[in-house]
């Protein structure tokens, strides 16, 4: 049980959340998160050809996999894999992080080692693991199919490794989903999250959990050790994740091994925190966390799990 202080303090913040609220304000600019901004505004013919070629697996060496296969938008742009497996050699790989928000990320791969996108697609692209092509293969394979007219429209030449890059690069940056209840909270609607979310999100503040996951895309942009309070944590830093739509993007860790959010949250409080959340601290922290799936595209709530 909490102090009865604590509680009282609780009452009075979801108290004073849910009184009429001037949205001129915006958000808060003291919080340690922030909504999602609007994606930067970029050439449709750019986007376009880039969302084509992320679902066709001409992209690989072997015309059998594409982005897609893996970073399914459907499935919350992730596969709900525990982990990939590799293309050559079929060892294990990381799981698959989301492609929604990536673009907000200021640090990619599960090292945190990547700082740019077209590094990360150049490096996925030529993977012998992954998708496995060279440029002097793939190139004159896409100028001798349909997408040469379209290379031809969107960059006034044949395909060329910068264009393909940037094509990418311009449909991943239009994978937003802003929206969600938490972002309208954030922005003045009083009435977007329940009491438990509000409880759940002051929560995540107490404990601590904004020390890494903070910012627009509410992590993503720092890399922390594993296992902080156990004496074989893990030796080596991982990126942070972004916990947007966490909800429906597990397996969870770079290792897939926990599949449900509640146990997440409670192996996170062991592992980073040193502590044993209790269970009601853990469901207003994985409500709050629902809160954060946003809208993509067709105007809907992304798919549950």
């Amino acid at each position: 049980m909490k102090p009865p202080l604590r509680r009282l303090g609780y009452a009075i913040t979801i108290f004073l959340a849910v009184l009429p609220i001037d949205r001129s304000f915006g958000f808060n600019r003291n919080e340690p998160v922030a909504p999602l901004p609007d994606a930067e505004p970029r050439d449709v013919r750019k986007v376009e050809l880039g969302r084509a070629l992320f679902s066709d697996t001409i992209l690989s060496g072997n015309d059998a996999v594409s982005c897609a296969s893996c970073h399914d938008l459907a499935a919350g742009g992730t596969n709900r894999m525990p982990r990939a497996i590799g293309l050559a050699d079929g060892k294990m790989l990381f799981n698959v992080p989301t492609i929604f928000n990536v673009s907000n990320n200021h640090t990619l791969g599960w090292r945190g080692n990547i700082k740019s996108l077209a590094v990360q697609n150049e490096k996925v692209l030529l993977d012998y693991n992954l998708m496995a092509v060279t440029w002097d293969r793939l190139l004159p394979k896409l100028a001798g199919s349909s997408y040469g007219a379209q290379f031809e429209a969107a960059y006034g030449s044949p395909p060329t490794r910068e264009a393909v890059l940037d094509a990418l690069i311009s449909f991943e940056m239009s994978l937003r989903t802003p929206n969600a209840p938490f972002d309208r909270y954030m922005r003045g609607d009083a009435g977007a999250l329940s009491v438990q979310q509000i409880e759940g999100y002051q929560l995540f503040k107490d404990y601590g959990c904004v020390s890494c996951h903070q910012g627009s895309n509410i992590g993503g942009n720092m890399t922390q050790k594993l296992g902080i309070f156990l004496p074989n944590g893990d030796a080596l830093p991982f990126r942070v994740p972004s916990l947007r739509n966490v909800a429906i993007t597990g397996p969870y860790f770079h290792d897939g091994s926990v599949d449900q959010l509640p146990q997440a949250v409670s192996m996170m409080g062991r592992l980073q925190l040193g502590r044993e959340l209790p269970e009601e601290d853990i469901a207003a922290i994985v409500a709050f966390l629902t809160s954060l799936t946003g809208i993509y595209d067709d105007g809907n709530l992304l798919n549950p799990r």
